[in-house]
């Protein structure tokens, strides 16, 4: 197995995929493995069907999911950069315990389209015992969510999102308090950059450039007006109305030539202070932008 020293030292993955343990729990996926160049047990990511099973024995070996599946070309969501993120959420909360890693449902933490996956709760519940709300404004997502939920006897809270303008308002309630925020915006700015994005990852995979994506991933998923600038631009526009709400709201930002332009708006936002925080995704490095409107002295958990 290759290291990938790239992913979160916490991260499962991090030695790359044992596919002898996954086919040991997952017997269904060694008629989708192969060997590659290398003589190395992989799967064809071009294969959607390889993927999702690729999913499920991943999320049944290290995470204890028996049921996992979505609806034929949602976003099927590479797990072991998913996760990393959960792994710095906890880091970034360490910073507000004294440095120890928080565990256990005190734990709030609120996942803005969490998509018909559920992953981030998934992940993060097994990892860290958080207590998981997570909300979609597509309702096949939601009952995707719910099902998963409840063939996996898990009580995560679900909201729909019915405004598509609204980013929390509808679904954080006057009493609620969450310690973080998190969310994987849409970071097309419309739909034909998405297509665009879709055909150069199959050129990535050799598969020249038609043919639907492996990862799939529906409008909402995959696009929006402005772009992930525009996305998290409304997020941080409307945490104001929040802020004492939440400790941190953080999204991850895809394209790093987005962090100066966000910066502006936070530095606008005069909140109490921002971080950008460093990760891997999967095989590319990535980022995520964190943001408080509290003081460093009321940040106790």
């Amino acid at each position: 197995m290759a290291v990938k020293p790239k992913l979160h030292p916490r991260n499962q993955h991090r030695d790359g995929y044992d596919f002898e343990r996954l086919m040991a729990k997952s017997p269904e996926l060694a008629s989708l493995t192969t060997r590659n160049p290398r003589g190395r047990m992989t799967v064809d990511f071009s294969d959607a069907d390889a993927v999702r099973m690729l999913n499920r024995a991943l999320l049944l070996t290290h995470y204890d999911i028996d049921y996992w599946d979505i609806p034929t070309t949602y976003l099927c969501p590479p797990i072991p950069g998913r996760v990393d993120y959960i792994h710095y959420l906890a880091d970034l909360l360490a910073e507000c315990n004294g440095h120890q890693i928080p565990h256990g449902p005190d734990i709030k933490a609120l996942d803005i389209g969490t998509g018909a996956s559920l992953v981030y709760p998934l992940t993060g519940r097994h990892e860290y015992g958080w207590d998981f709300t997570g909300v979609d404004i597509d309702p096949v997502s939601i009952k995707s969510a719910r099902q998963i939920c409840q063939r996996n006897g898990l009580n995560i809270t679900l909201r729909r999102q019915n405004n598509p303008e609204d980013v929390f308002k509808g679904v954080i309630g006057p009493d609620d308090i969450f310690h973080v925020t998190l969310c994987n915006p849409p970071f097309h700015a419309s739909p034909e950059h998405a297509d665009k994005g879709s055909r150069r990852k199959w050129r990535n995979l050799g598969k020249g450039d038609s043919g639907d994506l492996n990862f799939g991933g529906q409008n909402a998923e995959l696009w929006c007006p402005g772009g992930e600038i525009g996305f998290i631009a409304r997020m941080i526009e409307q945490s104001m109305d929040f802020a004492d709400q939440c400790l941190w709201f953080t999204s991850l930002v895809s394209r790093k030539d987005s962090l100066k332009p966000l910066s502006r708006l936070l530095t606008r936002a005069r909140v109490a202070e921002f971080k950008i925080v460093e990760m891997a995704q999967g095989q590319k490095a990535s980022r995520f932008i964190a943001w408080t409107y509290h003081p460093e002295r009321q940040r106790s958990l």
